[in-house]
């Protein structure tokens, strides 16, 4: 994978994309117990935190098209977790909120789903893991949108 490469950003980057990768395709496996794609788990984990926001609201705080949140709103819709409400000052746009159901799957799919990803980055120290994060946050604020 990293043959001939020797710059040490360029090294991080392969490393990070890689990581990321498989962290993304174990968390997968894991959110099919609760019958959710990792983007359903994300809206879920949104709307628990901040239920009664907008799909434009959403869709920034996913960083994914509105298009996109539609879709998935209407998945999980179908599925009795997430209701639109109407906006009660503004009639051009819905609230969402979790179902009494998708609030029950969040309280359940949450904290294992945090679980499973600490247990991915054990293989690091508590003081490593905390030095990732620095640094990953210090990239990222770095990289200007």
């Amino acid at each position: 994978m990293t043959a001939g490469v020797q710059q040490p950003g360029v090294l991080a980057w392969l490393y990070m994309m890689r990581v990321a990768s498989k962290i993304h395709h174990h968390s997968m496996h894991h959110l099919a117990q609760y019958d959710l794609t990792l983007a359903q788990f994300d809206v879920l984990a949104h709307l628990m935190a901040n239920g009664g926001i907008s799909q434009q609201a959403l869709s920034e705080r996913l960083l994914v098209t509105k298009a996109n949140v539609c879709g998935l709103i209407d998945r999980l819709e179908s599925r009795g977790l997430v209701k639109r409400c109407g906006h009660p000052e503004d009639r051009r746009f819905n609230l969402l909120h979790l179902t009494e159901d998708g609030a029950a799957l969040a309280d359940r799919a949450i904290p294992a789903q945090e679980e499973f990803i600490q247990g991915q980055m054990s293989a690091l120290s508590t003081d490593e893991q905390r030095a990732l994060r620095t640094l990953l946050r210090s990239l990222d604020q770095s990289l200007a949108e």
